[in-house]
Parts: C-alpha cells; structure tokens; sequence
C-alpha cells in the first residue's frame, strides 16, 4: 500500500485577534529583497533599520564572560539587579532624571515592552492616540490588545510632530495612551524641549490619559545632546510617563533582543506579571552585554553619531537633486522620509502609472534594484522611507540608481 503524498488538510483555526493586525511591513519588504537576491537580482537594501557596524567588543566580551562563568539560568523576571542599576544609571545620565528599582522593567527587546503594556493597560474599545507617520508596529499592537488606534496625521508645517492643540481636539473619554517617539522613525522628528511642555499643559487637563514615550533612537541625536524626555520636562507627570528605550539601536545590538521601560511601579508590575506568563525573563546573556554597554564607555555613540549625520547629509544632497523628490531631513535616528508626490502620475518605461507611493517603491524595486519601504505603512501618503544605516558606497549607489529610474519616467 503507498502512502499518500498529499498535505493533510490543516486544522487550524486562527484567533479573531490575528485578523486585526497584519505582519510589519519592514519585515515582508526585507523578506522580499532576500527572495530577490536568491534569484541572483543584485538589490542595494534601504530597508532595515539596522546598525550596519558591529556590536563593540567589550560588550561581546562581557557576553561572553557571562557564559564561562555560568550565568546562564534564569533570572528574575525584570532583569537582574545589576542590569536594572544600569538602567537607572543611563536615564540619569541621559535625562537627569531618577528612577527607583521597582520602576524599571526589563523585556526581550522594547518591542515586547511596549506590547505588554498595552496588554496590561488597554481594553476593548479604548483608543489610543497615535501621530502619523508612525512606527508601523504601533497601530497593530493596539488592534492586537483589543484596542483602537486613532491616528492624529501631522504636517510639514510643524515638522511632522504632534502639536498641543491636535492633542487636546483628540483626546476623548476612552483615550488611555498617547504614543511619542522622539526621535521619530520614519522621519527622525525631534520633540524640543518646549514642544513637549505645550503637550503637557495639555496632559494635565486630561489625568486619564498616560504617555508611551518611546526613547529608542534618544542617542541617535544630530542636535548635539539627546533628544529630550517628556518625563524630564515635566516631573509631575512621570508617573504618567512609560519611558521605553533599549540597545538595539544606540548600541548596534538588534539581535540581542534586550529592551527596557521606567515607569508608574504599578504599571511596571503589571508588565512585569505578564512577562512572567510569556518569557518568564529576557536572556541572562543579554543582560550580561546590555549592563556593560550602559555601564561601560560611550565611545562608540560618540564615534556612531557623526558617521550616521554624514550618512545623512550625503543621502539628503543626493535625493534633493532629483526632479520629484523631497526628503525630510532629520534631527535623529537613521532614517529619511521622502516625500515622492512629484512622482505620482508618471508612467514609467514599460507604460505603468504610478498611482501611488506603493507603485513608487514597487518601481524602485524593479527598475533601480533600490528596496525602500512606502510611506502608507507609516500612516502618511506619499512618502517613501530608506534607511542610512548602512555605508556610504551603498547609499551613494542607490541615490544613482534611484536618480536614472526618476531619470526614465515621462
């Protein structure tokens, strides 16, 4: 008797949850330029935003030290206490600002942070206030956790930032959480100092409402100091204030999953009872890396920041000299948003219109070999998003390659 060859037909029944979010767009284009380049395309990537240097060596050493010398059990569910005093060291280095033992959590990256704060604090129904453009993955962990994003679109007129008066027109009675990201990504938007006061004289009319400040590109500042903490410009609402943050970017240490959030100890808690029904604790060997790279020399942000910036000035002078492109320039993180209205409408060679900034990437893709990512995943039309976090000769090459395929449309 021959066993039959055919799949089995799948049982699996997916959760009503997983219908409201979709996979993250930088995901499924980085997914698509590996498929490419196993078909022999030579792609140039902008798509990741991913430190292009290397972990720096004491950090990987003290990983490693943490292995020989047998730190690889569990440890407690927010980190261990050594890693959190390093926390609460580079906060108040970078902020000023004070944090207690019990106000620190500690999760596999701070995108697990931030989904497990929404899990602890949103319910079906509440609304969370979210400025666009947005990291993609904002408005679907709040699907995800039952909740509803409410998308406050903002403008080139104040520099892509939410102001204080779309603030207050926004905020209803089922707003829980404002989510800022400062520097933003996609556009590198920085909140000054007196920006997130005006938003505070708003927060404190409005006591229901809490604050997701997500502080991961803080470092990654072109201003000359770290961008600003709503949490330290205005102390009587730190108790409102998740400050998330991590060393997946200041460090170049995406893969080793390590993410922190200071805040109300109750709410830290809460993630902190939730972590233990999931991950139980982020990796001992993580912890080990992220403590000596907050505790040990800031050299390599020091020595980082100015290759991102001239990164960023090449990019920007290259994109500006072609005929429908605008880029934001911006004052941090790694990323340029180019506005690419001057494109829509155009065909190109093969007599495709492009009828939008998805059409644009997709043109970029097949006629240049340049993979970006389009502005409708960041909530704003129409954009396309690179990143400079990688070297110059790839950045050079793919403003060349970009300019010939803008070059060819009529």
């Amino acid at each position: 008797m021959t066993a039959s060859t055919e799949t089995p037909a799948s049982s699996f029944r997916a959760a009503e949850r997983l219908g409201r979010i979709k996979p993250s767009p930088s995901t499924a284009a980085a997914a698509r330029v590996r498929e490419l380049k196993g078909q022999g395309r030579s792609i140039l990537d902008l798509t990741v935003g991913e430190p292009d240097f290397d972990t720096p060596a004491h950090i990987k050493q003290a990983a490693i030290a943490a292995i020989e010398a047998g730190e690889t059990k569990y440890t407690p569910v927010n980190g261990t206490p050594r890693l959190r005093q390093a926390i609460r060291g580079a906060l108040q280095r970078t902020h000023g600002i004070e944090y207690s033992d019990a106000e620190i959590t500690v999760g596999g990256g701070g995108k697990q942070v931030i989904f497990l704060a929404l899990m602890a604090t949103v319910d079906a129904g509440d609304e969370v206030l979210i400025p666009a453009p947005y990291w993609v993955s904002y408005p679907d962990m709040v699907r995800a956790n039952e909740g509803t994003p409410v998308i406050v679109p903002t403008s080139a007129e104040n520099g892509y930032k939410v102001t204080a008066a779309q603030l207050e027109a926004s905020i209803t009675d089922r707003t829980t959480w404002l989510i800022l990201n400062s520097p933003g990504n996609p556009s590198g938007a920085i909140h000054t100092e007196e920006e997130l006061s005006a938003l505070a004289e708003v927060l404190r009319r409005h006591p229901a409402v809490s604050v997701l400040s997500d502080e991961i590109y803080s470092e990654i500042s072109f201003t000359g100091t770290p961008a600003p903490s709503l949490a330290a410009v205005a102390p009587d609402l730190r108790h409102r204030v998740l400050v998330v943050s991590g060393v997946s970017k200041s460090y170049a240490m995406t893969g080793w999953r390590l993410g922190y959030a200071a805040g109300d100890p109750a709410l830290v808690g809460a993630i902190n009872t939730l972590q233990s029904q999931t991950s139980s604790c982020p990796s001992s060997i993580s912890q080990a890396a992220a403590a000596a790279a907050l505790e040990g020399p800031q050299d390599f942000i020091a020595e980082s920041v100015p290759v991102y910036r001239e990164r960023r000035d090449v990019a920007v002078a290259g994109l500006r000299a072609i005929d429908g492109l605008t880029p934001l320039v911006p004052d941090g993180a790694f990323y340029l948003y180019v506005d690419c209205a001057g494109l829509i409408g155009r065909t190109s060679p093969e007599g495709k219109v492009l009828a939008d900034d998805q059409d644009v990437t997709f043109y970029l893709l097949d006629q240049a070999g340049v993979a970006v990512i389009q502005g409708s995943a960041y909530g704003s039309s129409p954009f396309f998003r690179i990143s400079f976090a990688t070297d110059l000769g790839t950045i050079t090459a793919a403003v060349e390659k970009i300019a010939e395929a803008v070059a060819a449309l009529r």
